[in-house]
C-alpha cells in the first residue's frame, strides 16, 4: 500500500486563493470539510482521511496551507497566524463555499480556532487535533507552551536547514509512536516540497517567523476560547511529543460547546497513524446532527 492507493477516488485541484496558489486534494459531497496539517506538513498526511471522511457524506478538501507543499511560498508575507487565516477565507472564496467545517492539526488547529474566533460566520464545526496556538493562563502552561514553542522550532528549524533525507526522516519519526510509520515514500514527497527550486528563502522565513515569539501575540488566550461558540471537538493523542493533553482537555472546558476526546497509540500526526480511530470519531463528531 502506498499513500496514494490509500486515497484512490481522491483529486487534485489548484485554485487561486487570495491571490495564491493553492493545492487541495479532495473528494466527495456535501458540507464542506477542510483539512490542515501542521509547521511545514503537508496535504499527504491527510491521504488516509480524505476518502473515508467523504463517504460519510462531505466535500472533504485536504489542503497545502500557504507556505507549505505545493501552494504559494511568498517572502512578501509575515508567517503569523493571521496570514493563515486570510489564506484559508481566500480558500473558501475560491471553492465557492459560505462556511466549512475545519479540521487542523497542530498549526492547522490554530489556524481553525484562529478563524472561528475572527470570522465566526465563515465556520461550522471545527477539529482542533494536537493542536497549536493554545495559550492556558496558569503560570505552569505558559511556560509550558514556552518550552513547546522553542521545542517546535528547534527541531523543524534542523530538518528544514540544508535538509537531507537524514534529517527529513529524524523530523518525521519524532511526530510518530512507531518510526516504521514513517515510510520512504513519505520521506521523499517531504524531501522534495522541502528542496523544489525557490523553496529555500520562504521555508526559511516560514520556520523562523511561524514559532516565533512574536507570533505568541496570536495566540487563543482562555478569553479567546471563551468567545468561540463553535461546535468544537479537542482531540487529542496518547503519546503527543508536543503539549500534553492536559492543556486540550483544559481547553475543551473553556470552550463554551466543546467536547475532548483521545486517540490511542498515536504521536503527533493521530490522522496518519491512527486513520481508523480518526476517521470515525471526526466523522461521526461531523455528520452529527446534519440534515
Amino acid at each position: 500500500m502506498t499513500l496514494w492507493t490509500d486515497s484512490l477516488g481522491a483529486e487534485t485541484r489548484y485554485r487561486d486563493a487570495a491571490g495564491w496558489r493553492t493545492r487541495s486534494i479532495e473528494a466527495g459531497e456535501g458540507d464542506a470539510v477542510i483539512l490542515m496539517g501542521g509547521l511545514t506538513g503537508h496535504a499527504e498526511g491527510f491521504l488516509r482521511n480524505v476518502v473515508p471522511l467523504a463517504e460519510r457524506g462531505l466535500r472533504v478538501h485536504a489542503i497545502d496551507a500557504l507556505g507549505h507543499g505545493l501552494t504559494a511560498r511568498p517572502t512578501d508575507v509575515t508567517y503569523h497566524a493571521p496570514v493563515f487565516t486570510e489564506h484559508l477565507i481566500g480558500f473558501l472564496d475560491a471553492i465557492g463555499a459560505e462556511k466549512a467545517h475545519l479540521v487542523g492539526q497542530s498549526l492547522g488547529g490554530w489556524t481553525a480556532l484562529h478563524t472561528a474566533l475572527k470570522h465566526p460566520d465563515r465556520v461550522g464545526k471545527v477539529v482542533s487535533v494536537t493542536g497549536a496556538g493554545l495559550l492556558l493562563s496558569d503560570a505552569g502552561r505558559a511556560a509550558e507552551s514556552e518550552r513547546v514553542h522553542a521545542q517546535v522550532k528547534s527541531v523543524t528549524a534542523k530538518a528544514a536547514a540544508a535538509p537531507t533525507r537524514e534529517s527529513v526522516r529524524e523530523r518525521l519519526e519524532w511526530l510518530m509512536v512507531d518510526p516504521a510509520t514513517v515510510t520512504d515514500e513519505l520521506v521523499e514527497c517531504r524531501y522534495r516540497y522541502y528542496t523544489l527550486p525557490g523553496a529555500e528563502e520562504a521555508l526559511a522565513k516560514l520556520v523562523a517567523e511561524q514559532p516565533s515569539e512574536a507570533n505568541r501575540a496570536h495566540m487563543l488566550t482562555e478569553e479567546h476560547l471563551a468567545s468561540i461558540r463553535h461546535e468544537t471537538l479537542v482531540l487529542w493523542s496518547d503519546r503527543n511529543p508536543t503539549t500534553p493533553a492536559e492543556v486540550g482537555r483544559r481547553a475543551a472546558q473553556i470552550l463554551p460547546n466543546a467536547s475532548f476526546d483521545m486517540i490511542t497509540g498515536a504521536g503527533h500526526w493521530p490522522m496518519f497513524e491512527q486513520p481508523e480511530q480518526f476517521n470515525r470519531v471526526v466523522g461521526d463528531f461531523l455528520v452529527e446532527g446534519a440534515r
